[in-house]
């Protein structure tokens, strides 16, 4: 079964960073791109970034170019995500999840199974 647990949210003034981490399981990591989806209160769930199989591949939602930068350790089973230049709207609960292609819209948490997330909170 697949698990996801994510860690490494907190609160941080505008302009910091935070590096997030998803641990996977149950699943071949390495035949999955991995994304990161994040979802702000009352908002539904927004894509951020993915990476592809073997990480060579990333993509990345137009506000968080050149701030946000998705890696993974296929060795590791794990995949992060390091966030510099936070703004307040980066704040929201991040998700990690699996997919067999590049998938930007269309998520929802009904479908398959999904970690607790982690919570960014970005405040002066």
């Amino acid at each position: 079964q697949v698990q996801l647990v994510e860690s490494g949210g907190g609160l941080v003034q505008p302009g910091g960073s935070l590096s997030l981490s998803c641990a996977a399981s149950g699943f071949t990591f390495s035949t999955k791109f991995m994304s990161w989806i994040r979802q702000r209160p009352n908002k539904p769930l927004e894509w951020v970034s993915t990476i592809a199989t073997d990480g060579t591949t990333t993509y990345y939602k137009d506000s968080v170019k050149g701030r946000f930068t998705i890696s993974r350790d296929n060795g590791k089973n794990t995949l992060y995500l390091q966030m510099n230049g936070l703004k307040p709207e980066d704040s929201a609960t991040y998700f990690c999840k699996e997919s067999s292609k590049l998938d930007t819209t269309g998520w929802d948490k009904r479908l398959g199974n999904w970690g607790p997330g982690t919570r960014v909170a970005i405040s002066s």
